[in-house]
């Protein structure tokens, strides 16, 4: 991966450890209910699934149920609450992004995440002023698994997307690779459920620990 030039970042799960917010949210949600609360290591793997996931796991629900909408909305305004008591950086992460910053490769962050969560995420962990873009998953029409995320943040930092390497820990974040042409690193690390083989997603490489990252530049 010689070529690359610059490296878009996922946020939940890649670039930021936000599961144990999210599983405050959870649990408290569950409590609200007189629900029994999870265990924050069953919630960990579905961190990266949103309000979907996350409600299948506390209460058995799904979008079909008429109850989904309410008990979505509760669970994020819950989770807007708490987002920024435990989220930290994922371990290599800090040192992989000063060593982008030294070697003059710009980074960005293209997530799913809506803007109102990503946004004061970023002003927390003083991301705002190192990134050289960030696209959530309300900037665009589309979101992740369509290209258009990564398309447009590939534009924003004026690189080709065969030059833009992009980081995630889901199969989506590999699909949208995929489609927009960008080298891909599946981010073993992440909130990847159990059952699931992210070694069939068909990314270009995969790594442990973020520092790692590092190797494949």
């Amino acid at each position: 991966m010689n070529s690359i030039k610059a490296v878009l970042f996922d946020l939940d799960g890649t670039l930021l450890d936000t599961a144990n917010d999210l599983g405050l949210a959870l649990n408290h949600l569950l409590q609200d209910h007189q629900l029994p609360v999870i265990p924050f290591e069953k919630i960990r793997f579905m961190a990266g699934a949103g309000c979907r996931g996350l409600l299948k796991l506390g209460m058995n629900i799904g979008p079909e149920d008429e109850r989904y909408p309410t008990l979505c909305q509760q669970l994020l305004n819950l989770y807007q609450r708490y987002l920024v008591e435990t989220t930290q950086f994922f371990p290599g992460i800090l040192s992989t992004l000063d060593f982008l910053e030294k070697k003059s490769i710009p980074w960005g962050i293209v997530t799913n995440k809506p803007a109102k969560y990503t946004d004061p995420l970023i002003r927390h962990l003083q991301l705002d002023k190192r990134a050289s873009c960030v696209v959530s998953g309300d900037t665009l029409p589309n979101c992740k698994p369509h290209p258009e995320p990564i398309l447009y943040a590939c534009n924003l930092l004026q690189q080709n997307p065969e030059n833009c390497l992009y980081i995630g820990d889901s199969l989506i974040d590999i699909l949208a690779c995929k489609a927009a042409g960008s080298p891909s690193l599946g981010a073993l690390y992440g909130y990847i459920p159990a059952e699931e083989d992210p070694l069939l997603w068909g990314a270009d490489g995969y790594i442990h620990h973020a520092s790692e990252i590092i190797h494949w530049i």
